[in-house]
């Protein structure tokens, strides 16, 4: 046998074969497999989002953390700020992008993603950081402002 006949592949049988049938399906396979595989990039993407998000929070809880003897005092807790609203931010534009991709695609091999639960995690970690932010101004030994 030569090489061509060992290294013969589905895709070059159709074609050879005879009717168009076999060349459409497996077009319509290809295209399938690769609608699958975008809905799993939309789902990878949206997880970057989310873990983008958390590390800004990270870093203004650091911030804080660090900087916190700042002058004026409320220097540090407003730059911290920025960025954990940044986090709010992300999570909902994640979940808007993520909802809104997955809607205009359909699942084949693949489980489809579910809507709610996107919307549930971005939403969780908004409120989170919304409430971060709270602690962050409202909670200081009782006293709004400084401390």
């Amino acid at each position: 046998m030569s090489d061509k006949e060992n290294n013969s592949h589905a895709y070059d049988e159709a074609e050879q074969a005879d009717g168009d049938d076999t060349r459409n399906e497996l077009a319509e396979d290809r295209t399938d497999m690769a609608e699958d595989r975008t809905i799993m990039a939309v789902e990878r993407t949206f997880a970057g989002w989310i873990r983008t998000a958390f590390a800004s929070i990270g870093i203004g809880l650091g911030f804080r953390a660090l900087f916190g003897e700042l002058q004026p005092p409320w220097l540090a807790k407003a730059i911290a700020t920025m960025f954990v609203l940044f986090a709010i931010f992300l999570a909902i534009e994640a979940q808007r992008r993520a909802t809104n991709s997955l809607a205009r695609m359909r699942t084949h091999a693949v489980d489809g993603p579910d809507h709610p639960k996107f919307r549930a995690l971005a939403y969780g970690v908004a409120i989170g950081a919304a409430v971060l932010i709270a602690g962050l101004w409202l909670f200081n030994d009782g006293k709004i402002g400084d401390g």
